[in-house]
């Protein structure tokens, strides 16, 4: 555990997969069915990662593909933007595309639509992973929609094995998606390889549950996880806040209530507000509340990576809001 804990002290992470483009519905409130003006923002889980790392200070480089078109030229601009190396970044063409997501500023009926067919970031590949120096880093991270389809999947487990023989602890976040997959069946086998595989695992209950064959068997899932291989484990409840398993320890954390506007991009915040909070030296319970945070602050404002919050937001939220609640 302290190798991981100091790999993330570095402050300096490679995040395997997704950039894509968000578009969502004007004026916050507004169903896609009645819109006449849409914003748009960076989005896809690992850009926003990354995003949000290096709006809270940290330093992140991306690793993936985007279309050779506008839309791919747009999530590089945006990355740059953000501070992301993107390096790594290496445009596809033919007839592959962009991931895009078109989802709506409100959280009652809430609709998204993902756009995923013949996606260019399942083209990323061993050559795409193999040009990284991964002793570069302090840590690797990647989300589970990468493992969804192949070359991505097996050039994602050869950069676990890279990362892994250069002594850098590998992050992985569940972010199960079902319709990036071919089946359930496949996804368990794979996403339960990867987490084996990793250093540390967040995700949600329904996730565990999922990863366990029922939600009711999450919770135990995510125990087993942490004790069989020893890795931190983030379980995840949404309003009912977060179990982390570490070193035998079960570590309870609330929520920051808010006034959400959106249920999306919560998990990334999440993570790039954890990470960069045990970077900035803070213990292990003030770190997950710290991404709780972050986590609020997403949820409350429009867009993904642009509603992501810099270390001054976060500061402010911390010291204006009320508190957490009690898990």
């Amino acid at each position: 555990m302290s190798a991981l804990m100091d790999g993330i002290k570095i402050n300096d992470f490679v995040v395997i997969g997704r950039a894509g483009m968000d578009f969502y519905p004007d004026p916050p409130g507004t169903a896609t069915e009645d819109a006449t003006t849409v914003s748009v923002g960076l989005g896809g889980s690992s850009a926003n990662i990354a995003a949000g790392i290096c709006k809270l200070g940290g330093r992140a480089a991306l690793v993936t593909r985007v279309s050779d078109d506008s839309i791919g030229r747009y999530c590089v601009k945006q990355l740059k933007h953000y501070g992301v190396d993107t390096t790594h970044v290496t445009p596809i063409g033919g007839e592959y595309r962009n991931s895009l997501a078109i989802y709506e500023t409100r959280v009652e009926d809430h609709q998204s639509v993902i756009y995923r067919n013949g996606a260019a970031d399942f083209q990323m590949d061993k050559s795409d992973i193999s040009a990284v120096d991964y002793s570069a880093f302090g840590a690797l991270i990647t989300a589970g929609t990468v493992f969804a389809a192949e070359p991505s999947r097996t050039a994602t487990f050869h950069a676990f094995d890279l990362a892994r023989a250069a002594g850098v602890p590998v992050i992985f976040d569940v972010d199960y998606r079902p319709y990036s997959w071919p089946s359930p069946e496949v996804a368990a086998d794979v996403l339960s390889r990867a987490a084996d595989k990793s250093d540390m695992i967040v995700g949600n209950d329904e996730e565990f549950g999922f990863m366990a064959g029922g939600i009711d068997k999450g919770l135990a899932k995510a125990r087993s996880l942490s004790e069989q291989s020893g890795a931190l484990v983030v379980y995840k409840m949404g309003q009912l806040g977060a179990i982390t398993f570490m070193d035998g320890q079960e570590i309870r954390t609330g929520i920051y209530p808010v006034d959400a506007l959106k249920p999306t991009g919560a998990g990334d915040s999440f993570m790039a507000g954890f990470l960069t909070s045990i970077a900035d030296g803070h213990d292990l319970k003030t770190s997950l509340l710290r991404g709780s945070a972050c986590a609020s602050i997403t949820v409350s404002r429009p867009g993904c990576a642009p509603a992501m919050a810099d270390t001054e937001t976060l500061n402010q939220f911390l010291a204006n809001h009320s508190g957490p609640t009690h898990a």
